[in-house]
């Protein structure tokens, strides 16, 4: 079947009809806290698990965390690294991902920590850092840990080996289960496990822990961050379709698109929506209010129309509705997309977009840090 060709021409987009996330299933609506946390949050959680991301078992026998030394420290002036073999256990299984810890040498105990989910593979060379990618030296400079772990450890990013890792070997029930895990559950997984690990090291302050990924592994950020509440502050990058942007703008990669180039990343069920999104019963703008209250930034760059910016801004300020209206919080994101000139940093919820193309810069890193210190602190550096 060929591809459909991707839409660049807003006079295509069609009329945004959308999801209330104030309005439950039943047509009641949603006005009080504990009316959310009780009811419409667990919804709209299980939507995005039936419908499109698959499930995160929370299930396994056993867990253990043992340090190995493999790699050079390319920082070892300023910090420390540990590099984490985190080995789970289910159901006489065992399956082990590696996690790379950086930890400032001086400074208040406990930092607070940004993880990084890695979708690239491990570099052959045994290189741990991409400089502008992973910018180690400049968060332990600026008083903060940070770790990383690559998600091919945990599901391989191919179509016909993603089961090789933590499904198929923990969970293989998984596989013959329409909304069943696939790769993006497995890599939120992996993040969730990455968290166990900080909350049982003394120089790391869980509490206080800040969960980024770019692009596939945005997307993967922004779930593992809806079905675990421990990450304070959650910063998709350029996460697009099925990350960020409102699929119903078919704008950029669409449904169709991404499950015809991706069939692991999604479960079954998603598939049935290619070419009709508007038969969704949710849009990305309601996996923003699942991150509330906690802190949640979105970013996106203006050569990287396949990730539809436009649809990213617009999930964010439709989203973080949730914060006023339900948390009691002042929440502004005043202008249109097409007049955004600067990163909008304040509590609860921000947004940048800057030059150039899809990727992961120190820009783009520097404005985390400020939207990160504004909402979290830091410790002396």
């Amino acid at each position: 079947m060929a591809q459909i060709p991707p839409n660049y021409d807003e006079s295509k987009v069609p009329d945004l009809i959308l999801p209330d996330p104030f309005v439950s299933l039943k047509g009641n609506p949603i006005l009080t806290r504990e009316d959310w946390e009780n009811f419409r949050r667990p919804e709209i959680l299980r939507l995005f698990e039936e419908n499109m991301y698959g499930q995160v078992p929370k299930d396994f026998d056993d867990i253990s965390f043992s340090e190995v030394t493999k790699s050079q420290n390319p920082y070892s002036n300023t910090a420390i690294l540990k590099e984490v073999d985190i080995k789970v256990s289910r159901k006489g299984k065992t399956h082990s991902m590696r996690l790379n810890v950086f930890i400032p040498k001086s400074g208040s105990v406990p930092f607070p920590v940004f993880l990084l989910i890695n979708y690239k593979p491990a570099d052959p060379s045994g290189k741990l850092v991409e400089t502008d990618f992973w910018v180690v030296e400049e968060l332990v400079k600026q008083g903060y840990a940070t770790a990383s772990f690559h998600a091919e450890t945990v599901a391989p990013d191919d179509k016909d080996k993603f089961a090789e890792g933590v499904i198929g070997t923990l969970y293989p029930e998984q596989l013959d289960q329409k909304d069943g895990m696939r790769a993006l559950s497995a890599w939120a997984w992996g993040a969730m496990r990455a968290m166990d690990y900080f909350e049982k090291e003394s120089l790391i302050d869980a509490k206080r822990a800040v969960l980024v990924g770019h692009s596939r592994a945005g997307k993967a950020a922004l779930w593992a961050s809806a079905n675990d509440t421990r990450w304070a502050v959650t910063i998709p990058n350029e996460s697009g379709c099925g990350g960020a942007a409102l699929s119903k703008r078919k704008f950029g990669e669409t449904v169709q698109v991404i499950n015809t180039s991706f069939p692991h990343w999604f479960n079954d069920n998603f598939k049935a929506f290619n070419g009709k999104e508007e038969l969704l019963p949710m849009d990305q703008h309601m996996l923003v209010s699942l991150i509330a209250p906690r802190a949640v930034y979105f970013s996106s760059a203006r050569e990287d129309r396949w990730a539809d910016p436009k649809g990213e801004y617009l999930s964010m300020k439709l989203g973080s509705r949730v914060y006023s209206q339900i948390y009691g919080k002042t929440i502004n994101f005043p202008l249109d997309f097409e007049e955004l000139k600067e990163p909008v940093i304040q509590p609860f919820a921000g947004y940048h977009i800057r030059e150039g193309e899809h990727d992961l810069t120190l820009e783009d890193w520097k404005s985390y840090m400020d939207f990160v210190e504004m909402n979290l602190g830091r410790k002396d550096k």
